[in-house]
């Protein structure tokens, strides 16, 4: 039987919170019994953290969360689900969760793609020492776009290697590490750049940002790394300049994705693709946990939440 005591909150991990009524929702069992929660307890719910990557499961029992004034996300983009919310619901992302871990990729996709280690461990696999000259990452301009705590953190990790870093985000400023452009600057600071990392949110204005003016306005040969979102990226676009072998990619995002079977881009010359992995790492839990944990606590004693993105 449910009481009507104290907020329930719907989480996807147990955590304990004086004031607070826990349940758990994991995408696929509610406190431990297969399907979703029963209509009593979702008109109940005031606070949902979304199951990591299942957004999708949840989207369907919004409308009976009758008292729902809060979502927090585990995930830094929220793409997936701010469309779906009722005005009034205060939507929070899981900034600092996810940062090191992509920006860890971020460089990994960089290297690995410059120094052509795919090639080398085809090499492996079939037993031929390609030995030779690989571009390396020092003394190289690279641009990054979208610099909110996930580009600053891949510049954070950029900055041993001896490169010239370039800012760009959807409005110019200045930040400690240097000037941020804005997005009018991209047609002048593209042709300089060796290596293109995009780190931007998805929203209206930058789907499609990379489209063919932006990819014809890179240099010949430059490095196109996609931590972000993949309708970031006009994937038709892409493919013919990745045909024509005039860029190269390394990209953690696609669209469509996951990349289907048979899609020219999977082996498209000069790209290498990760399967939308840049958060997902042992990184992920303890800073998500601590994270959620200390929401819940400002949440019950009625003061002001983190990482607020709309309310």
């Amino acid at each position: 039987m449910i009481c009507d005591t104290e907020p329930v909150v719907l989480l996807p991990r147990p955590a304990e919170v004086p004031g607070l009524e826990v349940h758990l929702f994991d995408g696929e069992t509610c406190d431990g019994r297969p399907g979703p929660p029963p209509a009593e307890l979702l008109a109940r719910v005031e606070l949902l953290v979304t199951p990591y990557l299942r957004t999708g499961s949840v989207l369907p029992l919004l409308p009976a969360m009758e008292r729902l004034k809060v979502v927090q996300t585990q995930t830094a983009g929220v793409d997936d689900i701010a469309p779906h919310l009722p005005a009034g619901v205060t939507l929070c992302n899981a900034r600092g969760v996810h940062e090191a871990s992509t920006a860890e990729l971020a460089l990994t996709l960089t290297l690995a793609a410059l120094r052509d280690i795919p090639g080398f461990v085809r090499g492996q696999d079939a037993e031929q020492w390609r030995a030779g000259f690989y571009p390396a990452l020092a003394d190289r301009t690279v641009l990054i776009v979208g610099y909110g705590s996930v580009g600053a953190a891949i510049e954070d990790r950029l900055r041993p290697f001896e490169v010239v870093v370039e800012r760009v985000a959807r409005s110019a400023r200045s930040v400690p590490a240097g000037p941020v452009h804005g997005f009018t600057a991209l047609p002048e600071l593209l042709p300089r750049a060796d290596v293109v990392i995009l780190a931007v949110p998805l929203t209206p204005g930058t789907t499609g940002l990379v489209d063919a003016a932006f990819l014809a306005a890179m240099r010949d040969g430059a490095l196109l790394v996609n931590v972000a979102r993949g309708p970031v990226v006009r994937t038709d676009a892409l493919l013919a300049e990745l045909t024509a072998g005039r860029l190269r990619a390394a990209l953690d995002v696609t669209d469509p994705e996951p990349l289907p079977a048979g899609h020219p881009l999977w082996h498209a010359p000069g790209v290498l693709i990760t399967p939308h992995v840049g958060g997902s790492s042992s990184a992920f839990l303890p800073r998500a946990e601590r994270l959620v944990a200390a929401q819940l606590e400002r949440f019950a004693k009625g003061e002001p939440l983190v990482n607020v993105i709309s309310r």
